[in-house]
């Protein structure tokens, strides 16, 4: 018998396209395996999300009549107040990220560098106002910015200013009370990403020459952008759907689409043009993830690029 005609089984096939067989057959095995232990999550996820997404979407399709219709949707074009208020949501979402991110960073890389001990106690600081509910921190922040609240008595006191000045019941004051809530939760997934930063490394570009400044602006500040975008994200999406806050710390001048949303159905009962506004919300934060996400990774590309 050849070597040629004894690498080739019953079927004429070489041994390798057994070999190639097999590996297709356990991986498989390994996929319905793995898909099985997911299901009970995956049906959560359906039964939680994926259900009351579509069914949002159903119930916007219907004007208050009950007819099958794209009205819904053609009243965000037609009315400036939609628009408006739309406007405002994204303006306050993004002042809202940009004051955490001015205010959360140097926090976090403060107590990235202290030690471990330390870094727990001021932990403790930060997570605190979790302890403590949203509408009492709202009504705090009230007393603490109103013409007549500590601030500017305060400042009024030292002679600062001659009058108080305007901190609440504007878009100043709904600002300077979300960043107090949504602070920690920039902070945290931050703080994270920063211990996970290996100290060799800095130790490596300042042992080449690196000043301390080019060190953090070159190795520390790209290891902690994936911590900074997480944070980002949670922040600007939780502040696209807040509500309390808003409410009274605007005063009834900064009107946000959660606000619009819960006007519409519970003052005019009108489900559908809710629903609408809610399906547009959504479709414009997923677009804009998406093109954060797309931005992020061609920034990634190109400081891998460079290097």
């Amino acid at each position: 018998m050849s070597l040629a005609s004894a690498s080739l089984d019953h079927a004429g096939r070489p041994d390798g396209a057994l070999n190639t067989d097999a590996l297709r057959a356990d991986a498989r095995r390994e996929a319905r395996g793995l898909l099985a232990l997911l299901s009970p999550g995956l049906l959560l996820v359906f039964a939680v999300i994926i259900v009351p997404i579509g069914w949002l979407f159903w119930l916007s399709l219907f004007d208050e009549s009950g007819q099958f219709s794209a009205a819904n949707y053609a009243r965000f074009f037609e009315q400036a107040s939609y628009i408006k208020t739309f406007v405002t949501t994204f303006k306050v979402a993004f002042v809202v990220t940009g004051a955490c991110v001015l205010f959360g960073y140097p926090l976090a890389y403060m107590l990235s560098q202290l030690p471990r001990r330390a870094a727990g106690v001021c932990l403790i600081f930060v997570i605190l106002p979790f302890w403590t509910s949203v509408l009492v921190r709202t009504y705090a922040w009230l007393v603490i910015l109103q013409r007549k609240g500590l601030v500017n008595t305060w400042l009024m006191d030292i002679g600062v200013i001659g009058q108080p000045l305007p901190l609440a019941n504007n878009f100043a004051g709904v600002v300077i009370g979300m960043t107090h809530i949504m602070l920690p939760f920039l902070v945290l997934p931050l703080y994270a990403s920063m211990k996970t930063i290996d100290v060799d490394c800095l130790r490596a570009g300042m042992n080449l020459g690196a000043s301390p400044a080019a060190t953090f602006r070159q190795i520390f500040f790209p290891l902690s952008l994936p911590g900074l975008a997480s944070g980002m994200v949670i922040v600007f999406v939780l502040c696209l759907g807040f509500f309390v806050t808003p409410a009274l710390m605007g005063g009834g001048k900064v009107i946000m689409w959660a606000m619009r949303m819960e006007q519409t159905t519970s003052l005019y009962s009108n489900w559908g043009a809710g629903a609408a506004l809610g399906v547009v919300l959504l479709a414009v934060t997923l677009a804009l993830l998406g093109l954060f996400h797309w931005l992020l990774g061609a920034r990634a590309t190109g400081v891998w690029s460079e290097r």
